[in-house]
């Protein structure tokens, strides 16, 4: 059974004993005195793959930084395994099983793979652990294990940001715009192995504008607008509400 240890007044709680994994309760977060996300609710249950799908603008990448400890909510509660984590920093909460992919890969293009993966011994773990299970997941990563990971692909440098990301053994991945600059070929790829991660257990939380590219693996999907749920559901029951939301009608 997994748990998590978050800081301050909270005992270890059970990931298995209290879904959902994460919720969201009215969350608003605001740059400045524009306020960006208005009072979103979310709920991921433990192993799934939750959508969080919108056009350009509508609030979901905030959303992410928020639930991170990237960004403060101006309101609202962001609660791990039934526990607030509000205002918690990014590396506290690496340390209780949520491990953000950022938009951008996150990577140190400079360094080979393998110095981008030994990176992430600071959780403990040895380098010959983390790269064991770094290129288990991803083989092309060992053939590419001295090669520096800016001249890599972009789908190659998407594979060494999830790998540092799952090196932590989260219970809880953050993954925003898996899918870009990436060619359709790529994006299908990686979010196979996406859906492979959450079978293994991992929750997955993915930000993504391009929807239909993540439909095809997520269990449930939360469809945001200006700021706002406009529909949560089956990727199948948010179907007809994309064209929609992305077009206008």
């Amino acid at each position: 059974m997994t748990t998590v240890d978050v800081p301050a007044e909270h005992a270890p709680v059970s990931l298995v004993a209290q879904p959902p994994l994460l919720e969201l309760r009215g969350i608003r977060a605001a740059y400045g005195s524009v306020e960006v996300v208005h009072g979103i609710d979310l709920a991921v249950a433990p192993g799934t793959v939750h959508a969080v799908l919108g056009p350009n603008g509508a609030g979901k990448s905030t959303l992410l930084a928020v639930v991170a400890g990237l960004h403060p909510a101006r309101a609202g509660d962001v609660l791990l395994a039934g526990q607030r984590i509000n205002g918690l920093r990014p590396d506290a909460l690496a340390r209780v099983g949520l491990c953000l992919v950022p938009e951008g890969r996150g990577i140190f293009p400079n360094l080979s793979v393998r110095d981008n993966l030994w990176m992430m011994t600071h959780r403990g773990r040895s380098r010959a652990s983390i790269e064991e299970i770094a290129y288990g997941r991803f083989p092309r990563l060992a053939e590419r294990r001295h090669q520096l990971a800016g001249t890599m692909s972009g789908g190659e440098q998407q594979m060494l940001a999830m790998a540092r990301g799952l090196a932590t053994d989260p219970a809880l991945l953050l993954i925003d715009e898996l899918s870009m600059g990436l060619a359709p070929i790529i994006v299908e790829e990686l979010y196979g192995l996406v859906a492979e991660v959450a079978s293994d257990g991992v929750s997955i939380v993915v930000v993504e504008q391009f929807a239909r590219v993540v439909l095809g693996v997520a269990d449930r999907a939360t469809l945001v607008a200006h700021g706002q749920v406009v529909q949560e559901g089956s990727p199948a029951e948010l179907e007809a509400t994309l064209t929609e939301a992305y077009l206008g009608g």
